[in-house]
């Protein structure tokens, strides 16, 4: 043991400390050597005690315990801006927020302290807690109320929404049964992408799938269609030899202004079209449309 090590091995330490005589040293000497060893685990256990028992930091956390987890706690309070893009009627909000694409939010005004009328196309302020549910679309931590405003609404997320729903109302052999929905909102020019990626899920919630976004090129390129034919010998493989089994995508191109095109797409043989659409804005920020042209693939 430890102790009895000690007595084997007179210390110089101990040596130039302490002097014992020569004809009790060894006995008298291991005795004391024990001795101090025994008062220094005294003096160890003695601050062990104390540093548990340290008082907590004046408006600190407490010594010794841990502290919240990053991502676990409530942020400061935060005011972030959205555009309403669907459900201000029934106050089961989609919002847009101010970042990139797929910045989408819901949020349920029920129970919310509401400062001015809500409309599909108005700009809001919401006011929450800092916290962000990383769901998709995302949601609010604690909301503290959401304030219109005084910006006139520009619905024309509405405007596309109709445009998109009118579309799969025609030739609907296209799009019945689909299990796979893509949108292409890339071509058009007068809508952030954060509005675009609110207005693709709206489009897919409304018929019960997940839209897949993407051009038809990207959609080819990532394996969704199925060749209908192989291309003619000297000719390079074309999307026009395609089809979308249990798909059909849906684009829109242009601007509300200076006009749009809307199509979707089943097949190199199977599609529909409206050309040249011009829209109107009406005083309360809503828009109606008419199409120009309508054709078939």
């Amino acid at each position: 043991m430890l102790i009895e090590g000690l007595c084997q091995e007179e210390s110089p330490r101990f040596r130039n400390f302490f002097h014992v005589p020569p004809s009790k040293r060894g006995k008298e000497e291991c005795s004391m050597k024990k001795s101090l060893l025994l008062f220094a685990l005294v003096l160890l256990l003695a601050g062990c005690a104390s540093t548990g028992n340290q008082a907590a930091p004046a408006g600190g956390t407490p010594a010794g315990s841990p502290s919240e987890e990053p991502g676990l706690t409530a942020g400061a309070p935060e005011k972030m801006t959205c555009r309403i893009v669907d459900g201000a009627e029934e106050g089961e909000l989609v919002l847009a927020g101010p970042g990139g694409a797929g910045d989408v939010y819901t949020l349920d005004t029920e129970g919310l302290a509401v400062d001015g009328p809500l409309a599909d196309g108005a700009m809001v302020e919401v006011g929450f807690d800092g916290m962000i549910l990383e769901t998709y679309p995302a949601k609010f931590g604690h909301v503290t109320g959401v304030t219109v405003l005084e910006e006139p609404a520009d619905d024309r997320c509405g405007l596309y929404l109709q445009v998109l729903s009118d579309l799969w109302e025609v030739d609907t052999a296209l799009n019945t049964g689909l299990e796979e929905l893509g949108v292409d909102l890339s071509g058009l020019t007068d809508l952030a992408e954060s509005e675009k990626s609110a207005l693709a899920w709206v489009f897919g919630n409304a018929h019960g799938l997940m839209p897949i976004t993407g051009t038809l090129e990207e959609i080819w390129e990532a394996g969704y269609l199925t060749p209908m034919t192989e291309p003619a010998e000297g000719y390079e493989d074309s999307v026009a030899l395609y089809r979308w089994e249990n798909g059909c995508l849906f684009s829109l191109s242009g601007s509300a202004e200076e006009g749009f095109e809307a199509q979707k797409w089943a097949s190199g043989l199977g599609a529909y079209f409206f050309t040249d659409c011009t829209a109107r804005q009406n005083a309360d920020g809503t828009w109606t449309y008419e199409v120009g042209v309508e054709a078939i693939a």
